[in-house]
């Protein structure tokens, strides 16, 4: 089983996504956690390191490329990231966005980095416009298209421990023999 979860930043994906893997025995992949690592080999934050990825598209390319070889060769695989879903395209057999209010998971990011929610606001949004751009240009993905998704979850509406079960109990009931199709991923270039 291939399970893509996606998301803008602090919509709750690490806490989910674990329960997840563990549920139906998933090795999990977190585009996230690469990235980050990838920004602390350098010496910078997440935002300096996605400034540098505007200059840099390799950057953002060999991690997508990454991602992508591992949603196209290998099984039981829980693959995270805000990507995932386009990534995996119609491999995926299920294909899951998480999503809160800005204000809601720039405090979330706050409380987890140490920074004031403003801070957190006005970086997440810089992020998220940085990323949506650089989507569009590489790939020609929308990223506010969640035509592509089988769920969409808005976190802020359930608990930390309902989310994972919400999802579980989901991709439990999902029977592909009843499945009258998912929604194809068209129009994205490859191009890494």
């Amino acid at each position: 089983m291939l399970l893509t979860v996606s998301g803008p930043p602090g919509a709750g994906k690490s806490t989910t996504v674990a329960a997840l893997a563990d549920a139906f025995d998933l090795e999990h992949v977190s585009g996230g956690d690469i990235f980050r690592e990838l920004a602390d080999e350098r010496g910078l934050t997440a935002v300096e390191f996605n400034r540098l990825a505007e200059e840099d598209d390799q950057i953002d390319r060999d991690l997508d490329r990454r991602l992508r070889t591992i949603a196209l060769e290998r099984d039981d695989v829980l693959l995270e990231s805000r990507l995932a879903g386009w990534l995996a395209g119609d491999a995926a057999d299920l294909r899951l966005w998480l999503d809160a209010p800005i204000e809601v998971r720039a405090a979330r990011i706050a409380g987890r980095e140490g920074k004031s929610a403003e801070t957190a606001l006005t970086e997440t949004r810089e992020r998220e416009e940085s990323e949506a751009l650089r989507y569009r240009e590489y790939y020609g993905i929308d990223i506010t298209d969640l035509s592509i998704y089988d769920i969409a979850l808005n976190t802020a509406r359930w608990s930390e421990a309902d989310v994972p079960e919400i999802l579980t109990a989901a991709v439990d009931a999902y029977d592909p023999a009843a499945d009258e199709g998912k929604h194809p991923v068209d129009g994205v270039s490859y191009d890494f």
